[in-house]
């Protein structure tokens, strides 16, 4: 779970000083073999990045600590002081004994032989591999058929909307439930974008003497951190929709399609948007990374983002908030990236039985239940998804924008490939450079030829 915090493909390193720190946290928790809590019992350490989920996920370690008489130390960092500290503990041999893991990285640490191989494990304790929503386990495997996770979370995006302006522009939240869009005039999608859109002047993008080059709300926010090669926050959900996919298949794809026709036709309408004034410009996009605090400031009326960030958008009493599903694209449906984390196991942990009973436990129906019940993200059990959702019900949040494509089966799996730093690194440049307004489509073909190179 980008989620929040989890943006997918761009990989951000922290400064030197940062980087110091995180090295000096690393001595102290590090593969704790000779660590004895004073229980007299065995302590393994792990961590995250999301401080939101810290809480319920203490509670897990705290019930498990009960049972097994195994301590579990907690370390949560920001995302990207996680991702180099991993890094350093890796080469170190200081890393946790656990840790969250993000399928952009995966692959990399598969690689490297970062990950301990848990196929054994599950099939010995029998792990229902069932439980799990549909395609979550399987994300987990390597090529050989190995494993090295057990799904914790899945992720989807929609879109929030600001209820206050949605009233002005005079649309309703079914309307907004039931948006139809398309790359040749952008549908009924684009209409309500227009109308929530307003220049300096109070006038909205769908009313005459509209200033483009003067707009006080975007209708569409652009986010920073969705510009990369998955575009989960920004344009997957329309290309997804317009019968596209990332590539030949998933999980380890080894053939792109950045260069098809119906991507370049989703990205060329994408581009309009900004360069109709309905949607901010890329460098604005780049310099907020996340568009949550242009929206509490009243300068976005719809916001792409995804499912962690409930909390964020309608957690607050700034701003009304309801949250709609994706348009319907071209396919006759829509679409949204699925997403799902892992909890996988340090291979020079040196309490590889304990971690491992720890990471059975954290993909249980005992853990994620109380996961479910903290109302910050979807676990991937599928009963426990049920329970997150009546307890995001509880606190009077309809989320069923984020819910509908996963009952409906129209989530698309994120792509997992060998070589993804480059292919990400890759598609990010031309995609920003293309919405910055340079050059024609062919621009992404040519990327995409770059890509399908590294696999050759």
């Amino acid at each position: 779970m980008k989620h929040l915090n989890r943006p997918l493909g761009r990989l951000l390193v922290g400064g030197t000083a940062a980087v110091a720190a995180v090295s000096l946290s690393l001595t102290g928790c590090a593969a704790s073999g000779d660590n004895e809590p004073a229980s007299g019992g065995q302590e393994i350490s792990y961590w995250l990045w999301d401080s939101n989920q810290q809480p319920a996920y203490q509670q897990c370690a705290d019930q498990f600590a009960e049972q097994s008489g195994i301590t579990v130390q907690i370390e949560q960092f920001g995302w990207a002081d996680y991702w180099q500290g991993l890094t350093t503990g890796f080469a170190s041999g200081t890393a946790p004994d656990v840790f969250t893991n993000h399928l952009s990285y995966y692959p990399e640490f598969v690689g490297q032989g970062q990950l301990l191989d848990i196929t054994d494990r599950i099939e010995e304790d029998d792990v229902d591999l069932s439980i799990y929503q549909d395609g979550l386990a399987d994300l987990w495997q390597d090529q050989e058929g190995n494993r090295y996770g057990l799904p914790k979370d899945f992720d989807t995006v929609a879109l929030f909307y600001n209820e206050q302006f949605a009233a002005d522009a005079g649309l309703t939240s079914e309307q907004l439930g039931s948006l139809e869009w398309n790359p040749t005039d952008g549908g009924t999608f684009e209409q309500a974008i227009a109308a929530l859109t307003i220049d300096a002047n109070g006038v909205h993008g769908n009313e005459p003497g509209f200033d483009k080059s003067n707009v006080a709300v975007y209708g569409l926010a652009l986010s920073g951190n969705g510009l990369n090669a998955s575009g989960q926050q920004t344009w997957a959900s329309y290309a997804l929709s317009n019968d596209w996919y990332f590539g030949d298949k998933t999980p380890w794809t080894s053939e792109f399609n950045y260069g098809a026709p119906e991507f370049s036709d989703t990205l060329a309408w994408y581009r309009g948007l900004q360069e109709k004034g309905f949607m901010p410009s890329v460098d604005i996009a780049l310099s907020e990374q996340d568009p949550l605090n242009g929206y509490l400031a009243g300068r976005y009326a719809v916001v792409s983002d995804g499912s962690w960030m409930n909390g964020s958008y309608l957690g607050q009493d700034d701003v009304p908030t309801k949250v709609a599903p994706t348009p319907v694209g071209p396919s006759g449906e829509r679409s949204t990236v699925f997403n799902g984390l892992a909890d996988g196991i340090w291979s020079g942990t040196k309490n590889a039985d304990a971690a491992w009973e720890w990471v059975k436990y954290l993909g249980s129906t005992d853990c994620q239940d109380v996961i479910a019940e903290s109302a910050v993200v979807f676990p991937a059990i599928k009963s426990a998804t049920e329970k997150a959702t009546q307890a995001f019900a509880d606190k009077g949040w309809d989320i069923s924008g984020f819910t509908v494509q996963v009952e409906e089966g129209t989530t698309q799996l994120l792509p997992i490939a060998d070589h993804w730093s480059e292919v990400n690194d890759t598609i990010t440049a031309a995609v920003e450079s293309y919405l910055q307004g340079n050059g024609d489509t062919a621009s992404l073909s040519e990327a995409n030829d770059q890509v399908n190179a590294l696999f050759q």
